[in-house]
């Protein structure tokens, strides 16, 4: 029997959204990521060495895509930032932090997370890695 291949990271997602330019709008403003036109009329979101395609609702991109749907999406994403900033920034911005900060549990650490929505009521949790014993800390 064959090994299964190796996968060494995660490139990008896909996010089906309802509205690319508010979606666009929301994660330039709450999370600072870049869009960008990669193909005509279709965008991403950049941030770190990672990017989230969008996909609008109602618009085939892709005929293998069975059940693209807005706001089916949890997603994390680390920062070193101290999430008393990053709340702070959120509150500036009008996005309601809805959990947090929270212990959690991360693909390589534990992590110190905050939750909230984006337009589409995608559950958005932002978190620091934490070291053994400091999860407890608003990091």
């Amino acid at each position: 029997m064959s090994k299964p291949p190796l996968i060494t990271g995660l490139d990008h997602v896909v996010l089906t959204v309802v509205s690319i330019p508010r979606t666009i709008a929301f994660y330039e403003r709450a999370l600072g990521f870049l869009a960008h036109e990669f193909k005509q009329g279709r965008y991403a979101l950049h941030f770190g060495r990672q990017k989230i395609n969008l996909h609008e609702v109602g618009t085939v991109v892709d005929p293998n895509v069975r059940h693209a749907t807005p706001g089916s999406a949890d997603l994390c994403f680390l920062t070193e930032a101290r999430l008393d900033d990053v709340m702070a920034h959120l509150a500036e911005v009008g996005v309601d932090v809805v959990q947090g900060p929270v212990n959690a549990t991360g693909a390589r650490a534990r992590l110190r997370s905050i939750y909230f929505y984006d337009p589409d009521e995608n559950l958005i949790e932002v978190a620091n890695e934490v070291a053994d014993g400091a999860a407890g800390q608003t990091v």
